[in-house]
């Protein structure tokens, strides 16, 4: 029987672990006296053995008692905290990168989405790597890996605070965004203690790899909902035309065909968030004085206009026609156009001077914002079973409404804001109507008037929301004369 081989145990590093070496070699490590026997009994050497025998163990740095880390509760309590913070730092930016990178409408929007992602990634690989890291090391690089997702985490929580200071909404989200920041700022404390780039093989390489990456999100991120969305304006070709009219002998009628029609012939898809066609009838009197042009300024009534004739006095309009176009919650791609005819009745002996067909509707910009599916619902607000959407008709009108979920194209935004929501109103008998804001209706008492509600909104709010989405109106109108249609109608 051979003698056995002298067993050298060494000091205990920071974390408290002895290596244990023979014949210099490195043959395993540990944490207490209890695992030092475990090690040598895989080795072959007897379980009683006598480890204060120094003929046969050589203790260096402390005697067989030195055991720092004997228990490991402050090992377990800094892993276990290490993997919580970068636990909820792979969610968030999971969170954050799959909406856009999967729905986003610009490839450099979509880029910040797969960074986001990647980020995820990286940070999911630094969990085993902790484990390593604060365990026996033995994966070189488990530091280094630990390191960048820190610092990941400690640039996008910096980023959302800063984007959450701009508006400093009151929302649950900031409480983690403010948790993961501290968070990471300890755990960077902790690895610079540890000097964990020690074993980066290039650090320089390694540093400026994460200064790279850093650079390039926020070029994405800046080209995406900065310049982007302003370097490209939109524009619309809008028609309405009357057509032929056409009648027959023995009727009292006269059918006038309308062509409404509009084409995206900008470079950005838009929706369409409330769309509506009016054809009014022109009523007025002669002024064989040339009074007329005394009454734009609409003395004796509620309101002005902003065209007058001489010969033309007691001006009125009245409502013809009225109907939705292509639908609150379409889309018009870029170059796609969409065109409807109606046929408008009037009757022979009527009074209209003129026609007058107004196609107007609100679009709000894809490149910087996205619709929930449920806006594409439309609700009756006289009809009780729509629940909160209902308003009895004297107090509010009859109204056909639309209410959804708005969200920005770049999800930064989104989760460090209040949730948008868009309401439309449209009714045959009055102009429609559009608001975005941070308030939803459905949380408010049911005694309350749906549309008094949303004209008491703070208009600023609404404006600031309506530029940030891109929400804006377009229109176009044409006007006939009626005495020109019913010669055509006899010919």
């Amino acid at each position: 029987m051979g003698i056995p081989a002298w067993v050298v145990v060494e000091p205990p590093d920071r974390r408290g672990l002895r290596r244990i070496t023979i014949h210099g070699k490195v043959v395993g490590s540990a944490w207490s006296l209890r695992e030092l026997r475990k090690v040598l009994g895989r080795l072959g050497y007897p379980e009683d053995m006598d480890l204060d025998d120094r003929s046969r163990v050589y203790w260096r740095g402390g005697d067989s008692s030195v055991w720092p880390d004997d228990r490991g509760w402050r090992r377990r309590v800094v892993i276990a905290l290490m993997l919580a913070g970068l636990l909820g730092s792979m969610a968030l930016h999971v969170g954050i990168g799959w909406a856009d990178a999967i729905g986003a409408l610009t490839f450099a929007q979509r880029l910040v989405g797969v960074l986001f992602l990647l980020a995820g990634a990286v940070q999911g690989a630094a969990l085993p790597a902790v484990v390593d890291y604060w365990g026996r090391r033995q994966v070189r690089l488990s530091g280094a890996l630990v390191l960048l997702g820190v610092l990941m985490t400690l640039a996008t929580t910096t980023l959302l605070l800063f984007l959450w200071l701009r508006e400093r909404e009151l929302i649950a989200a900031v409480l983690l965004f403010l948790a993961l920041w501290c968070w990471s700022l300890w755990a960077l404390r902790n690895l610079i203690r540890e000097k964990v780039w020690r074993g980066i093989p290039h650090p320089r390489k390694f540093a400026a790899g994460v200064t790279v990456t850093a650079l390039m999100t926020a070029i994405s991120l800046g080209y995406s909902s900065i310049y982007k969305p302003i370097a490209a304006p939109y524009h619309f070709i809008l028609k309405a035309e009357f057509g032929i009219p056409w009648t027959d002998a023995d009727s009292p009628y006269v059918h006038v065909p309308l062509k409404l029609y509009a084409k995206n012939d900008g470079g950005i898809p838009v929706y369409i968030v409330v769309d509506d066609y009016t054809v009014w009838g022109h009523v007025s009197e002669f002024s064989a004085s040339g009074e007329g042009m005394k009454e734009w300024n609409g003395e004796g009534s509620d309101s002005g206009s902003s065209q007058a004739e001489a010969f033309k006095s007691k001006e009125m309009l009245e409502n013809i026609a009225s109907g939705q176009f292509q639908g609150p919650g379409s889309t018009l791609d870029s170059g796609e156009e969409f065109s409807m005819e109606k046929v408008v009745t009037i009757p022979k002996g009527t009074r209209y001077e003129t026609l007058d067909a107004v196609l107007q509707f609100a679009i709000l910009r894809q490149d910087r914002g996205k619709l929930d599916d449920k806006f594409y619902s439309s609700r009756r607000s006289w009809v009780q079973s729509e629940g909160r959407y209902y308003c009895q008709p004297d107090v509010c009108g009859k109204h056909v409404i639309y209410h959804g979920r708005v969200r920005y194209n770049n999800n930064l935004i989104n989760v460090t804001r209040k949730p948008r929501y868009v309401a439309t109103f449209w009714s045959p008998e009055e102009e429609p109507q559009v608001f975005i804001s941070s308030f939803n209706f459905k949380k408010k008492k049911t005694s309350e008037p749906i549309y008094g509600i949303y004209e008491a909104l703070d208009e600023n709010e609404v404006e600031k929301e309506a530029d940030r989405y891109g929400l804006s109106w377009v229109s176009v109108n044409s006007e006939v004369s009626v005495k020109g249609l019913l010669k055509q109608a006899q010919h």
